[in-house]
């Protein structure tokens, strides 16, 4: 039996979030949505396609005065997979992200209704971030709990740290992220993330100082605290690392890239 689904009210903050019964290792807890406004009300990422989940939001959206967009923070489908059932209840609502097949399109500063669109790449190239007064809507960018896998894209990891600091310099009190609880202590949250993905970086240095060369090796050196179903995903951390490294001239030779299993 899938567990319930939880209702996240923010005080302080014309706004809620519906959390999917969809639990499991990337998903933690189960995805997600949030509710913006009213009169009509905004929705960032509808998240996966499940009967429940779809009736809840469609009640929120109803009670706050029916839909005026949706917004996706990226394109994973645990985020997006609900969209074409939301679209046929509201086919007047436009769709908005950084990439694909959407109404509109969003780059950094760019708004959607009541939300700022803050470009955090990372997590995946198309990934945004929304700001509403002093909440951030993070998407994948910064979970409740636990950290994020990085895809290895052109100039991903840096792009991600970038973004990380340009929210902390905001005056946010809360971050509302996709998977996990609501964090009311942006500052440290948002150090700690800059703070693990740099610690990361000086022990894959100190690996490969030691001779490491191995993807295997290196996992097991600097990714050892993460349990094995999870393992996957910090290969695909992996290989963000050593990609920023070799940008920066910091690779040694003979290292093997691992190989990426995640789509």
């Amino acid at each position: 039996m899938l567990p319930p689904m939880t209702r996240l009210d923010i005080p302080g903050h014309d706004l809620v979030g519906i959390r999917a019964a969809n639990p499991g290792p990337f998903t933690l807890s189960g995805t997600n949505s949030w509710v913006v406004g009213r009169d009509p009300a905004w929705l960032v990422d509808p998240g996966p396609k499940l009967d429940a989940h779809l009736d809840a939001l469609i009640a929120e959206l109803e009670q706050r005065g029916g839909l005026g967009g949706i917004a996706l923070t990226h394109h994973h489908a645990d985020h997006s997979e609900a969209v074409p059932a939301i679209r046929a209840r509201y086919p007047d609502a436009p769709l908005a992200g950084a990439q694909g097949d959407v109404d509109v399109k969003l780059a950094e500063a760019d708004t959607f209704g009541p939300l700022e669109a803050v470009n955090t790449p990372g997590h995946a190239p198309d990934h945004l971030a929304y700001v509403t007064g002093t909440a951030a809507l993070t998407g994948d960018a910064v979970l409740g709990e636990g950290s994020v896998f990085i895809s290895p894209d052109p100039g991903a990891l840096a792009g991600y740290l970038a973004a990380l600091a340009r929210l902390r310099e905001r005056p946010l009190t809360v971050l509302l992220p996709g998977h996990g609880p609501p964090v009311f202590d942006p500052d440290a949250k948002l150090n700690q993330y800059i703070s693990h993905r740099l610690d990361r970086e000086r022990r894959l240095v100190a690996a490969l100082d030691q001779g490491h060369r191995s993807a295997e090796d290196l996992l097991d050196t600097v990714w050892d605290d993460v349990p094995p179903p999870l393992r996957p995903a910090a290969a695909v951390t992996l290989a963000a690392h050593l990609d920023k490294l070799s940008d920066e001239g910091r690779v040694p030779d003979g290292v093997e890239r691992p190989m990426l299993e995640l789509g």
